[in-house]
């Protein structure tokens, strides 16, 4: 035990490192995306995320977006715990027959406008569950979808680019919840 202490202290930590992606690059991305919110709703972005039965992967490359990396909270776009609150409904998974009637009260819930985002391969149609007794399918065949970011899981950099080309195309008045 003794060996494992001045070990640790001798040796660096082990971290991986830090995705490749240029800062300023980032930051013009979470910059257009709060100047396209801002322009749509006159505030910032705030967005609801639903785990509708999915295997959390796509789950922590959505919460990576809040960590000191990405930060996208300095940008004015923040994660809700109310609905109410939310302007997009971020949904992650297969719809499980078990989450079906609270995704739909989840949709119910929020305030227009507003708008539904599938993120994953398995929120556009069951993916690797699709087929499952426990699988409804597809967040689609519940509520309606307005984007579909695909990956399994996709990352905080796409998300991102989806959450800007949703907001993109809403200014451009392609359709509002």
């Amino acid at each position: 035990m003794r060996k494992l202490l001045f070990e640790s202290l001798i040796l660096p930590p082990l971290t991986e490192p830090a995705p490749f992606q240029a800062d300023a690059a980032m930051e013009e991305l979470a910059i257009a995306i709060d100047k396209a919110a801002r322009r749509r709703l006159g505030r910032s972005l705030s967005i609801r995320a639903v785990d509708a039965g999915s295997c959390n992967g796509c789950e922590l490359e959505m919460h990576a977006l809040s960590n000191a990396f990405y930060d996208i909270e300095r940008f004015g776009i923040r994660f809700v715990a109310s609905p109410r609150h939310a302007d997009v409904l971020l949904v992650t998974g297969p719809v499980t027959s078990n989450m079906r009637e609270a995704l739909e009260r989840t949709y119910n819930a929020t305030p227009g406008p507003k708008w539904v985002v599938a993120l994953g391969g398995c929120a556009r149609d069951g993916g690797l569950f699709a087929g499952s007794y426990a699988v409804v399918g597809g967040v689609s065949k519940v509520v309606p979808v307005d984007l579909h970011i695909p990956g399994c899981p996709p990352s905080p950099i796409d998300i991102l680019k989806g959450l800007l080309a949703l907001l993109d195309r809403v200014n451009r008045g392609a359709g509002a919840s």
